[in-house]
């Protein structure tokens, strides 16, 4: 598997995936990861994640509604997390394989377009 840029991976569209392919190797994801900024492997390394902490609550439903539209339309859906009412993570995996595909690595990418009113520091 070849690493694309972050613009690259924004122009695909997420493929249907129901099993029976190999999750992506650690290497391939390692790299992969280097193409997006904030994302980060978990524990074990099955899953992709990026936390944000947005100005309000209201801003984080706004985040959620516009991440669930674009789930939506690449048929590819986050588990997202919203702790102390604006600290927002955001998971990503391919549930039928139990680990990372190309598809996650889209839909990050596709996420990291969306607008969010983050809080400063």
């Amino acid at each position: 598997m070849e690493t694309v840029s972050a613009q690259e991976l924004t122009r695909k569209k997420c493929l249907p995936c129901e099993g029976g392919v190999e999750p992506c190797p650690l290497d391939f994801s390692q790299r992969q990861l280097q193409q997006l900024v904030g994302w980060n492997l978990t524990a074990d390394h099955k899953r992709i994640a990026k936390q944000w902490t947005v100005t309000n609550f209201v801003e984080a439903m706004r985040f959620f509604n516009e991440i669930t539209k674009l789930a939506e339309e690449d048929g590819h859906h986050p588990d997202l997390h919203l702790v102390g009412y604006r600290h927002v993570t955001i998971e990503l995996w391919t549930h039928a394989i139990d680990g990372l595909s190309e598809n996650d690595f889209i839909l990050a990418a596709k996420i990291d377009q969306l607008p969010v009113a983050t809080k400063r520091a």
